[in-house]
């Protein structure tokens, strides 16, 4: 009778093993994710390319350097090629988030007009009109009595998110700048102009989905003060996880699921979040890591950002979360690839396809890449694949490769320009 309850007793505890000690890692393992392929975007003659946004063909928005690296251009990429948005007349345009399924591009650019503020944040006394482009032409986008505006998310409806200023001067900035008040545009002109939390003076709405509902931030010149939804003309403070410097808001599916970072207490370190239903989730990090953004979210839920060791955007990885699991992107795409993948800026699709920077290791530049799933439709040598590496959460090992001071500089500057950190 003792032996036969003893044995019992041990098939019970070996049943609750991985409850009691091996959850995390058998969640962490579990052979759920897809494999990977991924393709370098290229550039458009520089040695650097951004990918900002996808959309659910696969077409990715961003901005590359042209020769030389002194000069970035919004570029469309669709089916293999890499097309230069051009600008309104000045040296310089950006286009950041997410394409609409039509082709449509958003984003901010130079013109040739002076104006000392500079909005654009590249050291040139120009102004910095919002556009749109489509079909070969770039527009300016109506403003709010200023001479410069930042546009943003696209949704379906032809809606786009972001920001204009007015003519009135900033009183909580440092430098001569204007008010920016947060816009949705419709047909090239000022559809909604939302409302800030109350006591701020300046936000940016990054994102909007096809329901009208946008996305963003509100406070001040110097700081980003809170993540913020905009619903039906009413703005929501998302709340933020203890710390009083920065929290955004960067993306938002039609499921009214928000996703951005907030600063912990102390404002030393930031922390993904997914915001659901009244409630801001803290989504960690990778192993070993300290700080992490939350890029995109699309309409499953699946969720991708960037997992860091430290301050420094180059020691960052890319994570995609699905079913409450993180896994490093690196453990999912081929063993033999030329890229280390850095960062999710470029967000996630429909069909799970996510774009993003990364660094050839061979050359130590930085370029947009595209990762697409392995499914029925896509048949590619390496689709399908061990992962190396510790486990499929912890990612493979970081390669060796050395970046230049000016591939660290035009990193640094871009991620800043896109209000990754205020």
């Amino acid at each position: 009778m003792e032996l036969r309850r003893m044995v019992f007793v041990v098939i019970v505890v070996l049943a609750m093993l991985p409850r009691l000690f091996g959850q995390v890692g058998v969640n962490e393992t579990r052979p759920h994710f897809a494999r990977y392929t991924v393709r370098d975007l290229g550039t458009l003659g520089g040695t650097f390319s951004f990918a900002g946004g996808i959309n659910d063909r696969g077409d990715v928005e961003g901005f590359s350097t042209l020769p030389g690296d002194t000069v970035n251009h919004a570029f469309l990429w669709r089916d293999g090629m890499m097309r230069d948005l051009g600008t309104l007349g000045g040296p310089n345009s950006w286009a950041s988030y997410r394409p609409s399924n039509a082709g449509q591009v958003a984003g901010w650019t130079e013109s040739s007009t002076p104006d000392p503020t500079d909005f654009c944040g590249v050291g040139d006394p120009l102004a910095c009109p919002a556009f749109v482009w489509q079909k070969g032409v770039m527009t300016p986008l109506q403003l709010l009595g200023g001479t410069s505006g930042e546009a943003n998310g696209l949704n379906n409806r032809g809606q786009i998110a972001g920001a204009a200023e007015t003519s009135d001067s900033d009183p909580t900035c440092e430098f001569p700048h204007r008010q920016v008040r947060p816009v949705i545009w419709k047909d090239g002109k000022i559809q909604t102009v939302l409302p800030y939390l109350p006591g701020d003076v300046r936000a940016d709405a990054n994102a909007i989905n096809d329901r009208g509902e946008a996305a963003g931030w509100s406070g001040t010149c110097e700081a980003h003060g809170h993540a913020v939804l905009w619903r039906h003309g009413v703005v929501t403070d998302l709340g933020s996880f203890g710390g009083v410097g920065s929290t955004v808001a960067t993306d938002i599916n039609n499921r009214t699921q928000v996703v951005g970072w907030s600063d912990l207490p102390g404002d030393d370190v930031s922390h993904a979040f997914l915001w659901e239903n009244g409630t801001m989730n803290d989504l960690g990090t990778l192993p070993g890591d300290f700080i992490s953004f939350g890029d995109g979210i699309n309409g499953k839920g699946q969720i991708v950002g960037d997992s860091c060791v430290g301050q420094d955007f180059a020691d960052c990885r890319p994570f995609l979360l699905e079913d409450g699991v993180k896994v490093d992107l690196n453990a999912l795409i081929p063993s033999d690839s030329p890229l280390y993948l850095i960062d999710a800026t470029g967000v996630i699709n429909s069909r799970g396809q996510i774009a993003g920077l990364a660094i050839q290791v061979r050359t130590g530049e930085i370029h947009a890449f595209l990762a697409t799933p392995c499914d029925d439709d896509n048949h590619e040598e390496h689709c399908w694949y061990d992962p190396v590496g510790p486990t499929v959460a912890g990612g493979t090992l970081r390669p060796e490769f050395h970046l230049t001071e000016n591939a660290r500089t035009l990193l640094r500057r871009a991620m800043n320009r896109r209000a990754r950190k205020p």
